[in-house]
C-alpha cells in the first residue's frame, strides 16, 4: 500500500450549513449540493461499556466480561437523550459484542436517525492482530450491525485509535470487507497512538482507491499539535479551552471537525475497578462528574451531524 494521499478537491471541508432537516448533513440527492447542506462538525460515540476500555486489559480479561453488569445501554440512551434534546445526530460506532447483547439499543440508534458503525466485535487493537484475524473482526462485526439494524454499514473505527503503521494493511481489509471510510487516526504524539505527522484532515490511504480515512480533530498551537477531539482530553480540559481549541482546529484544517465520546464518561456511577494502575484510574475516571453538562454544551453551542454525512463532499455517498 502506497502512502496517503490528500483528496484533489479545493472546496471540501468548507460548507455550509442548510435549514430545516439539512442542518444535520442530510444528503439530499444533487450532489452538486453537498457542498451546502454536509455538517462541519461531526459527532461520533464509540460505544463499549466501563470494563471493555482499553486502560483495563491488562486487569479484565475478555473471557469475563459476561461476569460484569452492563451499564452500556442505559449510558447509551442518555447519549441518545442528549442528542435528541439539541437535534444532534451522530455516529456510533458500536462494538459487535455489545450489539449482540443488546439489539434493541442498536436499533434505536438508527430509529432515531443515527449513523451505525463498527468499532469491531470486542475491541482488540489492530496491531494485536494478524490481517486474517483482523478480516474476520470487521466482516464479523460489519455483518452483525447490518443484519440487527437492517442498514449498510460503511464506517469503522479502531479500538484505541490503533490502526497506525505497524499494520500497514489494514486499510485494505477495510475496503475489502466494504467498509468505505475509517475515523481510526488521532495524529498527535501519544504513549499509546499516533502520528504527529500524519495527515490531520480527511484523506485517502489507499491508492487509487476511493477510500477515506477521517481523523479526529486536533488543532496546532505554537507549533504543536493538541487534540480537541473528546474523551479524556475533554474531560482533562476547562470547557473554555476546548471551545476554543475546536473553533481554531475547524478553521485549521480542511474537513469536518470529528468528536468523539464514550457513554462510561457520563455514567458517574460505574464500578471502580480497584486493581487497575493509578495511571489507568487517573485517565478513565478524571471528571466523570463534569462530562454530561460538558456535552450539553457543545451539543448545544455547536450544528453536529453524522460523519458519513460529513465526508459527502469528499464523495462519500450511501
Amino acid at each position: 500500500m502506497d502512502g496517503p494521499a490528500h483528496i484533489n478537491d479545493p472546496d471540501a471541508g468548507h460548507s455550509v450549513m442548510g435549514d430545516g432537516g439539512a442542518q444535520n448533513g442530510l444528503v439530499l440527492g444533487n450532489p452538486d449540493t453537498v457542498h451546502q447542506i454536509a455538517p462541519e462538525f461531526a459527532m461520533s460515540v464509540d460505544v463499549e461499556d466501563y470494563f471493555q476500555v482499553w486502560a483495563f486489559s491488562d486487569v479484565i480479561d475478555r473471557s469475563s466480561w459476561d461476569g460484569f453488569a452492563p451499564r452500556v445501554e442505559t449510558a447509551t440512551r442518555q447519549c441518545l437523550e442528549i442528542f435528541a434534546r439539541h437535534q444532534v445526530t451522530a455516529t456510533f460506532f458500536t462494538l459487535g459484542w455489545v450489539a449482540e447483547r443488546f439489539p434493541g439499543l442498536v436499533r434505536s440508534i438508527v430509529d432515531e436517525g443515527h449513523e451505525l458503525a463498527s468499532h469491531g466485535y470486542d475491541h482488540q487493537k489492530i496491531f494485536d492482530q494478524t490481517k486474517d484475524e483482523f478480516s474476520e473482526d470487521v466482516s464479523r462485526t460489519k455483518k452483525i450491525l447490518e443484519d440487527i439494524s437492517g442498514k449498510g454499514i460503511v464506517g469503522f473505527r479502531a479500538a484505541g485509535f490503533s490502526l497506525d503503521e505497524r499494520s500497514p494493511w489494514a486499510y485494505d481489509v477495510l475496503a475489502s470487507a466494504g467498509y468505505k471510510y475509517s475515523s481510526s487516526s488521532h495524529p498527535i504524539a501519544h504513549d499509546h497512538y499516533g502520528d504527529p505527522s500524519a495527515p490531520q484532515g480527511p484523506h485517502c490511504p489507499i491508492d487509487g482507491d476511493p477510500f477515506v480515512e477521517a481523523p479526529v480533530a486536533t488543532a496546532t498551537v505554537l507549533g504543536r499539535r493538541i487534540s480537541c477531539a473528546g474523551g479524556g482530553w475533554f474531560r482533562a480540559s476547562p470547557y473554555a479551552v476546548s471551545k476554543a481549541l475546536i473553533k481554531k482546529s475547524r478553521q485549521q484544517t480542511e474537513g469536518p471537525l470529528i468528536f468523539y465520546f464514550h457513554p462510561w464518561e457520563i455514567d458517574v456511577d460505574q464500578p471502580r475497578i480497584a486493581s487497575a494502575s493509578p495511571k489507568s484510574k487517573l485517565r478513565h475516571y478524571l471528571n466523570l462528574s463534569r462530562m454530561v453538562g460538558k456535552i450539553e454544551n457543545l451539543a448545544g453551542e455547536f450544528r453536529w451531524g453524522r460523519i458519513d454525512h460529513a465526508l459527502a463532499p469528499f464523495g462519500l455517498h450511501q
